[in-house]
């Protein structure tokens, strides 16, 4: 009898094994070849090696901060509304004055809203204050290929976490993202230009660097 229950036992645990299970089972057979050791990162390391080593990441993270620091990047709306107030057109001409010293350089604005309303109904709202944004740069000069209205963070990010109506959640921010591809310069990839050319202009007075006085560099209350 001994051997028969070692049998019947050796063969329930093989059944159990080809049952059904919870675990899941990573498998390519289903998938293209491949799919499992590429989950979208492939290729980065060489993309970041290359833009470290002609020195555009690090230029464009300098030029970010230096915008940032110089001028306001953040301009903000009244409740439900995608106008620019005079406060926020001050702030805009600001950016276009600094933006117009580096033809190479490309910008995005994100919109932001308050949560008062539906996420779907922000979303839209947020790109509407975006795009007049855009509108209000590319009228003081700024070629609208340089711009880029980026779709809409809604509510996800509010400065003030609150659920009623809040001003400085309903704001757009203008950032540095990169550098033109198709400009000469950028093209040539001669990118000490673009540093050689700032260092000349940085000796030179703020007033004619920029237009901008020491008081217009205020800081939002």
């Amino acid at each position: 009898m001994k051997p028969i229950t070692s049998a019947l036992l050796a063969g329930s645990l093989v059944l159990a094994a080809c049952g059904p299970s919870n675990d899941p089972v990573y498998t390519q057979f289903y998938r293209e070849a491949g799919a499992i050791t590429d989950t979208g990162a492939f290729g980065n390391s060489t993309a970041n090696n290359t833009l470290i080593l002609t020195g555009e990441r690090q230029y464009t993270f300098d030029l970010a901060n230096r915008f940032a620091s110089e001028v306001l990047t953040t301009v903000n709306f009244a409740f439900n509304s995608s106008q620019l107030d005079s406060g926020a057109q001050d702030a805009l001409r600001q950016q276009a004055v600094w933006i117009r010293q580096f033809p190479e350089v490309r910008f995005r604005v994100y919109g932001h809203t308050d949560a008062v309303g539906s996420n779907a109904y922000n979303k839209r709202l947020g790109l509407a204050r975006a795009h007049s944004v855009v509108r209000y740069l590319t009228s003081q000069g700024i070629d609208r290929s340089r711009l880029e209205a980026v779709a809409s963070f809604g509510e996800t990010q509010p400065q003030v976490v609150t659920q009623a109506r809040e001003r400085r959640n309903r704001r757009t921010v203008t950032e540095v993202s990169g550098f033109v591809r198709s400009h000469p310069t950028v093209l040539d990839g001669k990118y000490a230009q673009i540093i050689y050319r700032d260092y000349v202009q940085s000796g030179q007075a703020v007033s004619t660097l920029s237009g901008i006085t020491g008081s217009d560099l205020r800081t939002e209350e």
